[in-house]
């Protein structure tokens, strides 16, 4: 029985060319395309970025995955934890539509939001750009 791939929308630390792509990513990933996803893009004084639900484009990347056992692993990243109350996690996975830079649909991938609260919480500042990056966008 063949596995299907598994696609992840990523637009911070686990973006080609940032820390934790090297460290999670690199010899797992068979694809990484160019994407972004509707949303709405802060950065957090913790070093990393997070998302909410929101109209605005969020620039990524979307990351296909050979191997669908990757998930928890990048949950265990994440602070993730299905059996949690989506308060208590740090992010929270949810399937949402991706887009390639023409605005065409590339389908529907996992990515990990915040939650508004939590991310007032940790003073996040808008990133109008939608575009979050240790080096460059």
């Amino acid at each position: 029985m063949k596995v299907s791939a598994l696609k992840v929308f990523v637009y911070g630390t686990l973006k080609p060319g940032e820390v934790n792509y090297s460290l999670y990513c690199t010899d797992k990933v068979v694809e990484a395309k160019k994407a972004i996803a509707l949303g709405q893009l802060f950065a957090l004084p913790l070093g990393y970025p997070a998302m909410i639900p929101g109209a605005s484009p969020v620039q990524g990347f979307l990351l296909t995955f050979a191997d669908p056992a990757i998930l928890s692993t990048l949950d265990e990243l994440e602070d993730y934890d299905p059996y949690r109350a989506a308060a208590e996690n740090e992010y929270n996975r949810q399937q949402i539509e991706v887009y390639d830079l023409a605005r065409e649909t590339l389908g529907f991938a996992w990515a990990y939001l915040m939650t508004s609260e939590k991310v007032k919480h940790f003073q996040g500042v808008p990133i109008p750009s939608g575009c979050w990056s240790q080096f460059r966008c």
